[in-house]
């Protein structure tokens, strides 16, 4: 299903005259040509960011972060177990710890007071950062996470990969849009094709620290730069000769100067992310119809639990950005079952993170992040994409509505 969903994307753009993919097979660079800073430009300017990397894929703009903001071996930094696995991944892949913390029951996302708790309970310096996540859409409220980051002299990288031009309300009554850097070191999104923003893959880092984005920048390429205010040999080595009396570098000169890895993103993905990215604005309107439509239906509906909407009020509601629609089942099974038989598609999202075989070597078990777990008993992510259209939406609906008021 992802790769028609992907085949009409390409279609869509590939279709016109002047197809931004096209555009750039015809040009001179298939990778690092201008297009990559046109998305990252554009794309910084949507969420309200001073800087925008582009990267291979959201996984690999999650590994730059935690290398960006210094994660050593051994530290420990706090994410939720309900998310996909590559959020909790990237601490991993620089050695760090793994701590899971519970989450917020009505919103499903990580529980800020349990997190005080751990860190409270831990000696001054235990912990390195903390990763929370955007689950489904709902925005985190980063402005108290931030108050809590700086009392324990931690850094935030923002998991904004469900929530695209979503956004929360802060204490001043500003809407913060997700990922803009305001609160957040860093903050992640995916150009999967499931995401509001589809490129085949690819991701993207966005940040207000100038000196996360160099480091960034820079590891993304194999630690390479070319940049002659940061170059450290001096001009007479990059000129091959330790004798040589010139200033400056040669026009080929670059520097590795940190290890780092090939993160890159091609030019004509990058297209294809600025044509979907012109049209994300529609997309997210579509998403809050049928969330809309979603909710309306289901309010009421026996043995079937929808927080979408009222979880944190009409503020919150609004700014969700609806990546996925998430309801709780008290016969989740026979409801997936039911759906699938009817033709509707339904998904699980997701497995608890710390209950993966992986991450159970490290001592996690059932039992110790009760409400994530109770939360996947039940849970099952209904049709959620623009492309969904009214007849689609009717139909979901009907299932549903036949498949509780029988009392199954």
């Amino acid at each position: 299903r992802n790769q028609n969903r992907l085949f009409k994307v390409l279609s869509d753009v590939m279709s016109r005259p002047s197809g931004a993919v096209v555009e750039v097979l015809k040009s001179d660079y298939l990778t690092q040509g201008p297009v990559i800073e046109s998305f990252e430009r554009a794309f910084a300017e949507y969420v309200g960011a001073d800087f925008a990397v582009a990267v291979s894929n959201g996984t690999a703009a999650l590994h730059l972060c935690a290398m960006a903001l210094g994660l050593k071996p051994g530290q420990k930094v706090i994410t939720t177990p309900v998310t996909f696995a590559a959020t909790a991944n990237c601490i991993r892949y620089c050695g760090g710890e793994v701590v899971f913390a519970d989450i917020d029951p009505e919103t499903y996302l990580l529980d800020l007071q349990k997190v005080r708790s751990l860190l409270e309970a831990a000696p001054k310096g235990s912990y390195a950062g903390l990763i929370p996540v955007d689950f489904a859409g709902r925005a985190v409220d980063m402005e108290q996470w931030r108050t809590l980051a700086d009392e324990f002299g931690l850094w935030i990288i923002e998991d904004s990969c469900h929530a695209p031009g979503g956004f929360f309300m802060d204490s001043s009554g500003s809407r913060q849009s997700c990922g803009n850097g305001e609160f957040a070191d860093c903050a992640i999104f995916s150009f999967h094709p499931v995401k509001h923003i589809a490129a085949g893959e690819g991701g993207m880092i966005t940040t207000n620290d100038p000196e996360v984005y160099a480091r960034l920048s820079m590891l993304r390429t194999h630690g390479i730069t070319r940049d002659v205010y940061l170059l450290q040999n001096t001009s007479n080595v990059a000129w091959g000769h330790e004798d040589c009396d010139r200033t400056g570098y040669p026009g080929w000169y670059m520097e590795m100067q940190a290890l780092g890895y090939n993160y890159r993103l091609t030019d004509f993905q990058a297209a294809l992310g600025l044509s979907q990215l012109g049209r994300a604005d529609d997309g997210l309107k579509r998403r809050r119809e049928i969330a809309a439509a979603y909710a309306a239906a289901f309010k009421g509906l026996p043995g079937l639990m929808d927080r979408n909407i009222e979880a944190r009020g009409a503020a919150d509601a609004n700014g969700h950005a609806h990546h996925l629609y998430v309801v709780e089942a008290d016969n989740r099974a026979a409801l997936y079952e039911h759906l699938r038989e009817h033709g509707v598609y339904a998904q699980i999202h997701y497995f608890p993170t710390h209950l993966m075989p992986y991450y159970r070597q490290f001592g996690w078990s059932p039992g110790d992040i009760p409400l994530a777990e109770a939360y996947y008993s039940k849970c099952i992510s209904l049709p959620m994409y623009p492309c969904l259209d009214d007849v689609q939406l009717t139909r979901v609906i009907t299932c549903i509505s036949q498949f509780c008021n029988e009392g199954h």
